[in-house]
């Protein structure tokens, strides 16, 4: 398993502290049994916001399919081929 990006700690970590504290004002309560429920759900929330942050460096297809499948990505095709001038074996000086 991957470990977490400095942004993906950033935006869960936002995610947590901004949409309870909006819960908590909106809802309006005082209980105890409310303010953990609400403190709960913010921690959810955060997390599916961190791991749905995208991870630096890999196309989105091929994240979603090595999600699927638990793989690490593939690389592209071209980043393994052959130049396409073959190389010459002697210098470019002339002498």
């Amino acid at each position: 398993m991957p470990r977490p990006t400095p942004a993906q700690f950033a935006y869960g970590s936002v995610t947590v502290v901004f949409s309870t504290f909006a819960m908590l004002l909106l809802s309006q309560t005082r209980a105890g049994l409310g303010v953990a429920v609400i403190a709960v759900a913010g921690l959810v929330l955060g997390l599916l916001v961190a791991v749905t942050v995208p991870m630096p460096g890999t196309p989105r297809a091929d994240r979603a399919t090595a999600a699927r499948t638990n793989r690490a990505p593939r690389t592209p095709a071209h980043a393994h081929a052959e130049p396409l001038e073959p190389r010459v074996s002697e210098h470019s000086l002339r002498g």
